[in-house]
């Protein structure tokens, strides 16, 4: 099956980022969030990486021009009629993407595949809350998603080959470099990163060093471009909680605890670079 159209659902961070990827590939693309604000900001930020990448000479003018105006918002997921695949990429909480992912199962027709963006959680439980698990598929875009190559490919226990081989092809045309891995919590990605940004986490809370030695020993000693917790900051705090507990609860391993340090952070709203302050302080724009 060709993917000529996409969906996406969820116009934060994550979900602009897949559907300027799309637009900008010559797919046109829908882009729907329930909340009107969120929709707004997220055709704003996708404006604005388009002006970035043109002025600096990876698109012309004429190509960032024409992504934009392949992307077609709407706040219904009625809009979503037609599409070949639509992508899911709303809060990394299951109660929420089982919701809209029955939602979309309902309302979309038989031939529709069903992805989602998830960073952590399974493949196999999410496609089973709809009426097509073969058609249901992980793809893991990273952050930001413009600029960044991988997309992990996960397949639940029900995914079809049919399925995995069009999703596979679809990521190639995105540009994107599709890596398949198994399904288990935090897939290959956040298995590895979250440990290592949860420990930078607890030499913070237990006063190893400051958050700048933390990261400078990371990023010159590592050769890491960014340091952890700053790169927390990027992706979010709230969301690095999110996936420490699937993590913690799915692989029953206290080496997956998430720091007090963390969980007081977000539990103050200290979420990051998106709220203004997370472990350092931002000027509001980032």
């Amino acid at each position: 099956m060709a993917i000529e159209s996409i969906g996406v659902v969820g116009a934060g961070t994550m979900g602009s980022g897949i559907a300027q990827v799309a637009a900008t590939a010559g797919i046109p693309t829908v882009l729907v969030d329930v909340a009107p604000a969120a929709l707004e900001r997220g055709l704003a930020t996708i404006g604005k990486s388009l002006e970035r990448l043109a002025a600096k000479g990876k698109l012309t003018a004429e190509a960032a021009a024409g992504a934009r105006e392949r992307i077609r918002s709407a706040g219904s997921l009625d809009a979503l009629d037609g599409c070949d695949l639509v992508v899911e990429a709303v809060i990394e909480r299951f109660e929420v993407k089982r919701e809209v992912l029955a939602e979309l199962d309902r309302r979309l027709g038989p031939a529709a595949l069903l992805a989602t963006n998830t960073s952590s959680i399974s493949i196999t439980r999410l496609a089973a809350q709809t009426r097509r698990p073969a058609s249901v598929i992980g793809m893991h875009f990273m952050n930001p998603v413009p600029m960044m190559q991988l997309v992990e490919i996960i397949r639940g226990l029900q995914t079809s080959q049919a399925t995995y081989d069009a999703i596979e092809a679809a990521t190639r045309r995105l540009g994107k470099t599709p890596v398949e891995v198994q399904d288990a919590p935090g897939f290959v990605s956040n298995r590895v990163l979250m440990p290592m940004i949860n420990e930078a986490i607890f030499c913070l809370h237990e006063g190893v060093g400051s958050r700048q030695a933390i990261d400078e020993v990371m990023k010159l000693g590592m050769s890491h471009p960014m340091g952890p917790l700053a790169l927390a900051d990027l992706i979010g705090l709230d969301v690095c909680l999110d996936i420490l507990r699937v993590l913690h609860e799915g692989l029953g391993d206290d080496k997956y605890r998430p720091c007090p340090l963390l969980v007081k952070m977000v539990d103050a709203g200290y979420l990051g670079r998106k709220s203004g302050r997370g472990f350092y302080e931002y000027a509001p724009g980032g």
